[in-house]
C-alpha cells in the first residue's frame, strides 16, 4: 500500500498519508487508485467527519506523478489521460473537509491534491513550485487550480518560471495559498487540530458550507479544465524530449527560493 489511512473513530479524523517517502511522494498508478478509493469510502464512513491530508517524511509532501509511470495516450489532440484526475476529493464528490499538512516540496501534480482541499497549513521549511515548463510540458491542470487559489500574477510566475524558482512557505502565507504556518515538528499536531475542531461540528452543516464555497467558483473552474487536455496534447513537447530534458535537469543552477 502506498497510501496510508489512521482514523481517530472517537474524534471523527482520519489522517490520510501519501507514504512513498524515497520516491518524494510521487504518485505512481497504484497510488492514484489508492487515493480514488479512501476519498471514495469516506463518503460512506459516518465515523470520518474531516481529513488530515499529509506526506511522509520531512522531505516532500508529493512531488506529482512518479516519472516511471507510462501512460499511453489516445492519438486524438482533443484527449488526454490523466491518471492524476481523480486523486482528489472532489473528482469523487467527497464534500467532507480536508485539511492539507504541507510538510516539504509541494510541485506540479501535488496541486491536484491542494487544489481540491479545503486549506493548506505549511511547514516553514514546504517550498512550492511548478516544474512543468522547463521540462516543455504544459502546466493546464496544475495552473488552474492555483490560479483558484493565489493571486493571479503569483500563479502565472510559479507556473511559468519552473525549476528556476520556488515559493517559499512565508510567501505562500503572504499572499494566502497557505492558512496557516507552522516549525515542522508542529506541522501534525496543528492540522489535526483544526480538523478536529471542524469533526466536532455538525457534520452536515460543515459539509454544506463546503459544497457553498466550492459552489462559488465551480463553474468557472469546470469550464477552464475543460480546456486543458486540447492544451496540452498542443504544447508538450514530444516524451523523448521531455525526458532529455529531466536528464538535463542536473546541470541547472539551484532554484531561487522567493
Amino acid at each position: 500500500m502506498t497510501v496510508r489511512v489512521e482514523r481517530d473513530k472517537a474524534g471523527g479524523v482520519a489522517v490520510v498519508t501519501l507514504d512513498r517517502e524515497r520516491r518524494h511522494n510521487a504518485i505512481d498508478l497504484a497510488t492514484a487508485a489508492e487515493l480514488t478509493a479512501v476519498w471514495r469510502e469516506f463518503r460512506h464512513a459516518e465515523d470520518v467527519r474531516a481529513v488530515v491530508l499529509t506526506g511522509a517524511g520531512p522531505a516532500a509532501f508529493c512531488t506529482g506523478i512518479d516519472r516511471g509511470v507510462s501512460v499511453p495516450q489516445p492519438a486524438s489532440p482533443y484527449s488526454v489521460d490523466d491518471p492524476l484526475l481523480s486523486v482528489g476529493p472532489k473528482a469523487n464528490d467527497l464534500w467532507k473537509p480536508v485539511v492539507a499538512a504541507v510538510n516539504g516540496m509541494a510541485c506540479g501534480g501535488a496541486f491536484y491534491l491542494l487544489g481540491e482541499s479545503e486549506f493548506i497549513v505549511s511547514s516553514r521549511a514546504a517550498t512550492y513550485f511548478d516544474p512543468h515548463t522547463a521540462y516543455g510540458m504544459v502546466s493546464a491542470y496544475e495552473a488552474i487550480y492555483m490560479a483558484q487559489r493565489m493571486p493571479f500574477g503569483e500563479a502565472a510566475r510559479m507556473s511559468l518560471m519552473g525549476t528556476a524558482e520556488r515559493l517559499s512557505a512565508q510567501r505562500a502565507y503572504e499572499i494566502g495559498l497557505v492558512s496557516e504556518l507552522t516549525a515542522p515538528h508542529e506541522l501534525l499536531p496543528a492540522a489535526l487540530r483544526a480538523a478536529q475542531t471542524l469533526a466536532g461540528y455538525p457534520t452536515e452543516a460543515v459539509q454544506g458550507t463546503v459544497r457553498a464555497l466550492w459552489s462559488a467558483k465551480q463553474a468557472a473552474l469546470q469550464q477552464a479544465l475543460a480546456q486543458a487536455p486540447a492544451l496540452i496534447s498542443l504544447g508538450n513537447l514530444p516524451p523523448e524530449r521531455q525526458a532529455d530534458l529531466f536528464t538535463g535537469r542536473r546541470a541547472a543552477p539551484e532554484p531561487r527560493v522567493r
